[in-house]
């Protein structure tokens, strides 16, 4: 009886993943609604510098997007730093850390941390059910804070992956006018409809782009003036650069990652440049799944974009069929 109870478990353990689908549907709509959020008591910074810090400078934090197969443990990391040129690192602090999934009643306490030397803190978050998670990082010292998200995965999650810079946007220097308010990125034509059309068909949608860490925040505020939803992101963690250099690597081993790790289904990337073309590549995803746009676009055995989305959003994205899973 009990080897027939295993063998059931067994088999309705599998059927969800079957055909490459994943179980449940990314949600979409998951924090559209949030509850009210009570910010830690506000307590003096440790270090005499860092209050200076923050009374002078503009603070660019930010919390790197996390992916995870269930069952897993899952390292959400914070980056604390302030000033748009120095980005000098708020060391030896205390961080407060909040998450929040549909269906919770209020936003629950993960715990304190004290950023190292490199404004970063490092917070484990084990055993959680599969799921879309909203995460709040506070300072202590001023209350300023960051925000990330955090998603729980099964096998398979079928999965579309976007650079930004020139993919998205029209070239590799967009993200410099947004960094520095002087102008709002501009998008290739239909490039967030295909983004939406994806979004509405249930894939999970990454966005994988060799823009630094201290970017998140406009980049997460470019999705929302374009009325695309701001998560799954992840930016480069060196501080080399918006044209760092260790881009293609980066590129590469996050795929790894994500392929081997989170065990996600890539089905179609899109990217613009040859640091994309090889980093894809490298992370074993095929050439004929593989769109690029621009003067790249073909190299490889690459598929060709064009000049913009229209062509292909009308050919290609429209007739994919939507991922057969429960939301």
């Amino acid at each position: 009886m009990k080897m027939l109870y295993k063998t059931v478990v067994l088999i309705l353990a599998i059927i969800p993943t079957l055909n490459g689908y994943a179980a449940t549907c990314p949600d979409a709509d998951a924090f559209n609604v949030l509850p009210s959020f009570n910010a830690p008591q506000k307590k003096p910074f440790k270090h005499f510098g860092n209050k200076l810090l923050s009374g002078f400078y503009q603070p660019f934090h930010m919390v790197q997007d996390a992916i995870v197969l269930e069952g897993k443990t899952a390292t959400l990391v914070g980056k604390f730093d302030y000033d748009i040129i120095l980005h000098k690192d708020l060391e030896g602090e205390k961080v407060h850390t909040y998450l929040y999934s549909k269906g919770m009643t209020k936003w629950e306490y993960i715990g304190v941390s004290v950023t190292n030397k490199d404004g970063r803190i490092y917070v484990p978050i084990a055993d959680r059910p599969v799921g879309e998670y909203i995460v709040k990082m506070v300072v202590e010292g001023d209350l300023s804070s960051a925000t990330g998200y955090l998603n729980v995965v099964e096998p398979n999650r079928k999965t579309i992956l976007f650079d930004i810079d020139g993919t998205l946007t029209l070239n590799d220097f967009e993200g410099i006018g947004d960094y520095f308010g002087s102008k709002t990125a501009a998008a290739h034509a239909y490039a967030t409809e295909v983004v939406k059309a994806y979004t509405a068909k249930n894939y999970q949608i990454v966005y994988l782009t060799g823009r630094p860490y201290w970017v998140a925040e406009d980049t997460r505020q470019w999705f929302k003036t374009n009325n695309i939803i701001p998560r799954h992101l992840h930016t480069n963690p060196s501080s080399g650069g918006l044209l760092s250099l260790d881009t293609e690597n980066y590129k590469a081993d996050y795929i790894r990652y994500l392929v081997n790790e989170a065990q996600l289904d890539i089905v179609r990337a899109y990217g613009n440049a040859a640091t994309d073309i090889s980093a894809y590549a490298r992370a074993g995803l095929p050439a004929q799944h593989t769109y690029i746009i621009g003067p790249q676009a073909g190299n490889g055995g690459t598929q060709d974009i064009g000049g913009d989305y229209s062509y292909h959003f009308s050919t290609v994205v429209k007739s994919t069929p939507a991922v057969n899973c429960r939301s």
